[in-house]
């Protein structure tokens, strides 16, 4: 199955559940929306804004902006704080499936990762907590394996 394909559902189920909220469908909103279930990780604001005006959708950053607050503030995007005062977006999917990022502190590269192992280990963290988690997302910073290759002389 293509990603396009298996990325669909999740941006028509958002569009429809909005509407059943009686939101109007604001072509910008709409457009975050078709952007975002086309992506494999989190963008920043303004990645999202560069990739739209790439695609020729004309909307305003303010636009973009105030979509990803009512998604987020809806439950269907999850915002990451990576540091630096940069937040990234990404889709929440119903069916759990999620991953988490490696930051690299030298060139800003943002990488998903899942680990089941990990995925474990917090769980088991619930349980001996008591605390009933809604969700989680882990962010592991360091340099990534470009920039921890040695410098090439000449």
């Amino acid at each position: 199955m293509n990603d396009r394909a298996s990325s669909l559902p999740w941006a028509e189920t958002t569009a429809a559940a909005l509407r059943s909220r009686g939101h109007r469908n604001g072509g910008a909103r709409q457009a975050v929306i078709e952007l975002l279930g086309r992506q494999h990780c989190c963008l920043t604001a303004q990645e999202i804004f560069d990739q739209l005006r790439e695609e020729g959708r004309r909307v305003g950053v303010a636009s973009v902006y105030r979509s990803l607050e009512q998604l987020t503030r809806d439950g269907f995007v999850q915002r990451i704080d990576i540091g630096a005062g940069v937040s990234r977006y990404e889709p929440i999917h119903s069916d759990r499936e999620h991953h988490h990022h490696l930051v690299c502190d030298d060139c800003g590269k943002v990488e998903a990762f899942a680990d089941e192992e990990l995925e474990r280990a917090l769980r088991k963290v619930e349980g001996r907590t008591g605390y009933s988690v809604a969700g989680h997302d882990v962010v592991l910073r360091g340099a990534c394996a470009d920039c921890t290759l040695p410098a090439r002389s000449s």
